[in-house]
């Protein structure tokens, strides 16, 4: 869990366990959440990650988007720590990426002109 309040953040419970990009050292801040997850596409594709692990393609299809569309909020949400992903080799010897979400719940309150958002996540 990462939790985000006036300013100063920590890890907290389960860490995540995704591929680290510099940009995903730390924890968005709940702006960023919610501009993030303002998205209707970012949510859909979320939404797909969600009901089960899935590859790019089948995220796209899902979601009702473009790949490049799937990918680039698959990116997003990585980059966020709401979905990991996983190298899998398939019986066909090809390398492919399988996302996950393990973002299981995101509180946002409203206190005295500022916004504290806490996430947990599962891994």
């Amino acid at each position: 869990m990462w939790v985000r309040t006036h300013g100063s953040c920590m890890a907290a419970g389960h860490a995540l366990t995704r591929r680290r990009t510099e940009s995903s050292d730390s924890p968005p801040s709940p702006e960023a959440l919610l501009d993030l997850l303002g998205d209707a596409y970012t949510r859909r594709v979320f939404e797909a990650v969600s009901e089960r692990p899935r590859g790019g393609r089948a995220v796209a299809d899902v979601a009702g988007v473009s790949r490049a569309t799937a990918y680039r909020r698959l990116n997003d949400l990585e980059d966020a720590g709401l979905v990991t992903s996983e190298h899998r080799l398939d019986p066909d010897g090809h390398h492919r990426d399988q996302y996950v979400a393990v973002a299981e719940h995101l509180s946002v309150s409203l206190d005295g002109g500022s916004i504290d958002a806490t996430l947990e996540a599962d891994r």
